[in-house]
């Protein structure tokens, strides 16, 4: 054995690779606790605080769902709306047909992927600006064919069936309750989804397509999988958002505002990680709430802020904790805790 083979096995010794850290695990303990007492919160405090943070819970679902995309798949869209009015429109279809509407909401976000599926090939046809515009394309498109369905209530949309024998505190309990689970099962998925094989292959390709297959990354299927679940969460989004207003209108489900949202978000909280758009979405939802009251003087702060934190803060207010990270989906390279000889 060489000398520097040996100095290299000897050093290998001294160091371990994993992925948990003491913030992650102490972050985790800390993220149940608020889970559970975000769980409670409707036997704790009044209809209206619970009512005003289901709107908290969907942001933090779409942003989570847009970063996916964007941040880690490298696919920038500006029409995810389209799965959030799908979403929203399956819901209202399913409840005439019978089925509870809040046991409709997996069955929406099901119903969107399905639709993404064929919607991808047209879209997957386009690179960079033109994807982004063409998704803006599709979701046009998309509302134009709900409005001529006349079943679906047309251009003045169509109020939700089957939630009329339930008691109004009981309903806004089990909405709040759907979009907790929602925003929970958004967030764990992406965590579970980025610490696979798929999560590296995602980033491979939105570093660099082409290099990622080379090296033997099936670039068309990590991009689908990614997509397909960003539309299926996009959907269940929208059965949340149909749940609370109790109809859907097509202007305003299709509108590219939700878009503009989720871009908001994630490039204020931090594009290409899990914490980011939480951090995003808890400050958009109190800009919403402190703002509110302004008129249109609302939208010009907001844009003030987006263009603030795009020119100063690029990597997002989570990219100045460098080093920290609450959800670990990479490997890291540390000192072994046993000595050796």
């Amino acid at each position: 054995m060489t000398l520097s083979h040996l100095v290299t096995t000897q050093a290998a010794a001294n160091v371990e690779v994993g992925r948990s850290t003491r913030p992650a695990r102490l972050s985790a303990v800390a993220m149940l606790a608020v889970a559970a007492v975000l769980a409670a919160l409707p036997y704790l405090v009044f209809s209206t605080v619970t009512d005003t943070l289901i709107n908290l819970f969907v942001l933090v679902a779409l942003a989570s769902m847009w970063n996916l995309l964007a941040g880690f798949g490298g696919l920038v869209s500006v029409g995810q709306q389209a799965y959030l009015g799908i979403g929203a429109y399956s819901l209202v279809a399913l409840a005439d047909l019978g089925v509870q509407p809040y046991l409709a909401v997996p069955l929406a976000a099901l119903t969107c992927a399905v639709f993404a599926l064929p919607t991808s090939w047209l879209a997957f046809r386009l690179r960079g600006d033109y994807f982004a515009v063409g998704t803006w394309v599709i979701a046009e498109v998309y509302r134009l064919l709900v409005v001529r369905v006349d079943s679906l209530g047309g251009a003045s949309g169509k109020g939700l069936t089957g939630l009329s024998g339930l008691d109004q505190t009981l309903r806004g309990a089990l909405t709040y309750w759907v979009a907790l689970a929602l925003a929970l099962a958004t967030v764990g998925g992406c965590y579970l989804l980025l610490r696979g094989r798929l999560g590296l292959s995602l980033m491979a390709v939105r570093d660099e397509e082409t290099a990622a297959a080379s090296a033997g990354i099936d670039v068309r299927r990590a991009k689908l999988l990614v997509y397909l679940v960003s539309a299926a969460g996009c959907g269940a989004a929208g059965g949340v958002i149909t749940l609370g207003s109790l109809s859907v209108n097509p202007d305003s489900i299709f509108s590219v505002q939700w878009s503009a949202y989720m871009i908001f978000i994630v490039v204020i909280g931090g594009i290409g990680t899990i914490e980011g758009p939480l951090l995003g979405a808890v400050i958009f939802f109190a800009l919403q709430q402190l703002l509110a009251d302004f008129g249109s003087w609302y939208l010009v702060l907001l844009g003030v802020v987006g263009i603030a934190a795009a020119l100063w803060l690029p990597r997002g207010l989570w990219g100045v904790a460098r080093g920290l990270s609450l959800f670990p989906i990479g490997y890291l390279v540390r000192p072994s805790r046993t000595e050796g000889p």
